[in-house]
Formats: C-alpha cells, sequence, structure tokens
C-alpha cells in the first residue's frame, strides 16, 4: 500500500445487504461500526467522500411481488434513508460529521439532496451519504450512486461487495469461477457480467467514470483500495 491515498474523492457504493452481516437480515451494529471505523481513518487522510446505500437488507422493491412496482420501490428508498441513518449516527459517534441527503423531502430527518450543498459539505470535510436512490421507481441505488458520482465530481466509484471481485459465473456457486483484476467496460457488457444494472454501467462508461469492485468484509479493504492497493476488479475504458 502507497502512503499517499490514490484518489482525493470518491463515491463508495455500499449494498444494502452488507449491513447485515451473517443474519442477512436488519442491522448489524457490529458491521456498521466496523465500516464507520474505516471510513474515519480515511477521512484522517482528507480524502473526500460521498456513500450511496442500498436497502436490500430490510426490502427488496423490485421482488415484492404482491405490491405494485412502484409503491415497491418507494417503500425501497425508505429502507435506505434508514440505512442512511443508522451509518451517519456510527460515523458522528466516532467524531466524523455527516449529513444525509435525501432524493425524497424528510426534512425533520434530513437535509433534501442539493448538489451545491453536498459539495459544499465535502469541501468543508463531511461525508455526505446520499439516501431514497433516485427519488425515483424503476432505478436502482446502483444508478443513484453513479449519478451522484457524476454530479460531485468523483474520481472513482467503489462497489463494495460480499465477493471480492467480479467473475466470470457466479463464485457463490461455481467452484471453478475465474476472478477478472482489470476488465474494460466494453468486455464486461460482452461477457454479460453483472457489475450493475445496464443504466448505471452505461452511466459510467458515457463518462469514463472507473469503478472498483471488491470485497467489504475484509479487514480495512475500503482504505486498501483508496490507497491504490490492486485488490478487486477495476473496470475501465482501457486495459
Amino acid at each position: 500500500m502507497q502512503n499517499k491515498p490514490k484518489y482525493k474523492r470518491v463515491l463508495l457504493k455500499l449494498g444494502g445487504e452488507s449491513l447485515s452481516g451473517k443474519g442477512g437480515y436488519g442491522v448489524d451494529f457490529s458491521v456498521i461500526n466496523s465500516i464507520a471505523l474505516q471510513i474515519k481513518e480515511i477521512k484522517q487522510a482528507g480524502i473526500e467522500m460521498g456513500i450511496v446505500i442500498g436497502g436490500g437488507n430490510i426490502f427488496r422493491g423490485a421482488a415484492a411481488k404482491s405490491m405494485d412496482r412502484v409503491s415497491a420501490d418507494y417503500v425501497g428508498m425508505l429502507a435506505t434513508v434508514i440505512n442512511s441513518l443508522a451509518l451517519q449516527d456510527a460515523l458522528e459517534k466516532k467524531g466524523v460529521w455527516t449529513r444525509v441527503q435525501t432524493a425524497i423531502e424528510i426534512q425533520k430527518l434530513a437535509e433534501p439532496y442539493i448538489r451545491r450543498r453536498a459539495m459544499r459539505h465535502l469541501e468543508k470535510g463531511r461525508v455526505v451519504i446520499f439516501a431514497a436512490g433516485t427519488g425515483n421507481p424503476y432505478f436502482t441505488t446502483d444508478t443513484a450512486a453513479v449519478l451522484r458520482a457524476i454530479e460531485i465530481g468523483a474520481e472513482v466509484i467503489l462497489k463494495a461487495t460480499k465477493v471480492d471481485g467480479v467473475y466470470n459465473v457466479d463464485p457463490m456457486i461455481h467452484s471453478n469461477a475465474i476472478k477478472y483484476s482489470r476488465l474494460t467496460y466494453m468486455a464486461a457488457l460482452k461477457k454479460r457480467l453483472k457489475v450493475m444494472d445496464s443504466t448505471a454501467f452505461s452511466l459510467c462508461m458515457d463518462n469514463k467514470i472507473p469503478i472498483i469492485v471488491f470485497n467489504l468484509g475484509k479487514k480495512d479493504n475500503i482504505k486498501r483500495v483508496i490507497f491504490g492497493e490492486k485488490i478487486g476488479t477495476l473496470i475501465t475504458d482501457s486495459r
């Protein structure tokens, strides 16, 4: 690991499931505190960070077959607000000043998303957590993460998952799965690798924002990625 961070401003995408720990549901506060400790160390290095969290540990809108899709997606957005407030609490207990901004206005809980205000928070050294997705149904939190990354001028999207990179097949099912250390956007599309949903991935490709997919469960991995250690899978516009 190099002594200086490779990136100045990053967008961290956390899957909701990553907050649930081994239970698979709800918020595991030992996990959320571990994430908060890593973020504190990263902030001490002067890195500006935006975060987008999914809500799959509480509710999966697209999977709620018995509900109207639009209503289910809005419930999913509210689940991301719960996760965002939980992470904010953990961060601020560790002395990391944090703001939650929501795409759906909930004024008693968080600020509405305003790009210029978010930029100002980042410049003042605050972590900004972007909640409620894009505020629109039919869009995932992956798409929200890419949009926010573009809007705040993030240099990279760090996609934290339960596996240590992108594989040719699901490594949880196939023991012979092959991991890619580096991919181009086009190669990922041609191989139909499920890095992100197609809308999010197309936005990344069009705006040339690199994506690093890595395992959140391994100690200090967020810090290791930001400081340039070659872990996970890097997806970019060139080999």
